[in-house]
């Protein structure tokens, strides 16, 4: 089964064959925890780096929220802390600003990665920037497996076997 993690939501499972993603990441973040050993994964799509209000609606559209819910959901899944793992995907630079530090897909990698960072998550792939939008599909089964396709392209490994020596990493 499916499941389609729009945007400010986020999705887990610990069930063999269940897929979890994001279609059409642009500036927004898939940002992806997973515990192999369990089998459990968990899927938010970050739209914003910060709330700037305590409780606001959706949590998960925010990274300064979305991280540790999201880390929450997956050990309310089934996942362990100690073995949590992380891929993101997404913050493409979708609108310019004419260089006016307003590029939200780089703010959004940057919070994201710094939250994910401090809360001792290792990453272990990312593909972040440029200025197309992407989809994210985890899949649960023997092992877990992420892909990425981006717009106008074919589907690509971004991880899969979680052995650490295929995870492609594209900071633009």
């Amino acid at each position: 089964m499916e499941t389609v993690v729009r945007m400010g939501e986020a999705s887990a499972s610990g069930t063999a064959g269940d897929t979890l993603a994001c279609i059409g990441l642009g500036s927004c973040i898939g940002l992806a925890l997973v515990d192999r050993g369990t089998g459990v994964a968990a899927l938010a799509h970050v739209m914003l780096p910060d709330a700037g209000q305590p409780d606001p609606p959706q949590p998960h559209r925010f990274a300064d929220l979305a991280v540790p819910a999201l880390i929450d959901l997956a050990l309310a899944t089934g996942a362990r802390r100690t073995r949590l793992e992380a891929a993101l995907v997404g913050g493409a630079a979708m609108f310019q600003f004419g260089g006016s530090g307003q590029d939200i897909g780089q703010r959004n990698t940057t919070a994201v990665a710094r939250l994910v960072e401090a809360s001792r998550i290792p990453i272990r792939a990312t593909e972040t920037g440029g200025n197309k939008g992407r989809t994210v599909r985890v899949t649960l089964g023997a092992d877990i497996s992420i892909t990425v396709r981006e717009a106008g392209g074919r589907e690509q490994q971004l991880l899969g076997g979680w052995t650490g020596t295929d995870a492609k990493v594209v900071f633009a």
